[in-house]
């Protein structure tokens, strides 16, 4: 099953900065081959379900191994059975209705 994701992993007990943890999670993402989108408070993920969780349980391997004493992840996420749906098709939708005025569906 394919599966979007919104995903934040957020190290503590490492200091006031993160982002060099977050690179290691991306680097995890982009490894296991995943279509991915880094925005300003996590990142978008998309792929199929076991591919997209393999991979999360690795960010918190590879953050604690970094040595991270504990992780907390939120994790928001979608499916769809009527059709494929990418994280590209989800922002155009949205970026054609805001084009057009479009207030419908």
């Amino acid at each position: 099953m394919k599966v979007i994701v919104d995903l934040c992993v957020v190290p503590m007990g490492v200091g006031v900065s993160v982002s060099e943890y977050v690179a290691a999670c991306e680097r995890v993402l982009q490894q296991a081959g995943l279509e991915t989108r880094l925005h300003g408070c996590g990142t978008n993920i998309e792929g199929e379900w076991d591919a997209v969780f393999s991979a999360i349980k690795r960010c918190h391997e590879v953050v604690h191994q970094m040595g991270a004493p504990r992780i907390t992840t939120t994790i928001s996420l979608g499916t769809r059975t009527d059709r494929d749906q990418s994280i590209d098709d989800k922002v155009r939708s949205v970026e054609e209705k805001l084009a057009g005025g479009d207030t419908k569906k």
